[in-house]
Order: structure tokens, then sequence, then C-alpha cells
């Protein structure tokens, strides 16, 4: 009966875990994937105290959150802290200090407006940069420009991205997340093995 009550415990603190909230302007949000609760406490046993960790869910992906940080550099220094110690992977994502910007870690995308006619494949080890353009896919050519180079279509956890970078080069990732979020952009670096590619160019 313990044992039951304990099971059923769990499974309703699942059920409350709470929807991530955005980071501030200019702030970088480390988001770790940690899925179990065994994840959620070696993580906490080892990240010191004056880091304030949320467990939340993004999408649709339990996640810690640990935010407050204000430069690119400290977010990546956790970031690998925590994959070299813990074993975990995270994601680092970030919003610019442009007003007119708001975005909604918690809300639901539409589905993409673009048919895609051949089968998607999943990107191989890596980094990826993605942008989220909030059904605005006229920001393809600004993202274009900040990157360089051509921007391709993803799905990441059920939702569809622009895919600034895909590179191996843990600089190159991180130097293209700091020029689109001085650009006004919404960008995150994340896991590119849990990224699907649908179109490897996208035209306007």
């Amino acid at each position: 009966m313990a044992g039951l009550i304990g099971g059923m415990s769990s499974v309703f603190a699942q059920q409350a875990i709470p929807l991530c909230q955005p980071p501030n302007a200019g702030e970088y949000l480390l988001l770790v994937v940690s899925p179990t609760a065994n994840n959620q406490k070696q993580l906490r046993s080892a990240l010191p105290p004056e880091l304030k960790t949320i467990t939340c869910k993004y999408l649709n992906e339990t996640v810690t959150r640990i935010g407050g940080f204000n430069k690119i550099d400290d977010a990546n220094r956790w970031a690998r802290y925590v994959s070299n110690i813990v074993g975990l992977s995270a994601i680092i994502t970030t919003r610019p200090s442009t007003p007119d910007v708001q975005p909604q870690v918690q809300a639901q995308a539409q589905q993409p407006q673009q048919t895609v006619n051949y089968n998607p494949q999943a990107l191989g080890e890596g980094y990826a940069v993605l942008v989220d353009y909030y059904n605005r896919p006229e920001i393809v050519n600004t993202v274009q420009q900040v990157v360089g180079g051509n921007v391709g279509f993803v799905s990441y956890g059920q939702r569809p991205y622009l895919l600034a970078v895909y590179t191996t080069n843990q600089t190159e990732a991180y130097n293209t997340l700091q020029k689109l979020n001085n650009g006004g952009f919404v960008a995150s670096i994340v896991d590119s093995r849990k990224v699907i590619l649908l179109r490897s160019t996208v035209r306007l």
C-alpha cells in the first residue's frame, strides 16, 4: 500500500510541473534536460546553492531552469560543467532587449505553413542554433544576413524553428547565438541529435 501511494504521489508530482517562464530581457537561461527525480537530485547536488533551480516543462520535456546569467560565457561554462559532471544535456536560450519582441516559452506555435514533401531526417551529433520565428517567415532573409548563409527549417520538441547553424564547433554555435541575440532574435542552442531537419534551405 505504501508503495502504491508513493507511486501515485510521484504521478501527481509530475502532473504538477509548471511551464517554464521565459528569460528576462538580456538574460541567458540554462535549461538542463532532467526527466527523472534522480536526475534532478544529482544536478542540484552538483550545483552551488546560490544558483536558483526550478523544475519546469519546456517543449514537452522536464527540465531544470537555471537563470540569472548576464553573459553567454557564464551560461556556456555552466552548460559544459553540467555536461561533464552530471552528464546531462543543456539548452541555452535568451531573450533580446528589443521591447517589441515578447517571447512566450510556453506558447504553442501554429503548424508551419510550408508543406514538406520528403522524409524528414534527424541531424547528427553537434550543436543546432534555432530561431523562433513566431509564424513570421519573412524574417528568414534577415536571419540569413546575420548568419551569412542559408537558413534551414527544422522541428524540435514538436515545434517548427528556423535552423541558423548546425555545427560540431561549440564556439561557432555560441558566436552565432550572440549575433542573433544582438540582432533581436529569440534563439536557442540545443543538442542537434534531437532536431529533425525538414528543409535544408528555406526560400521565400
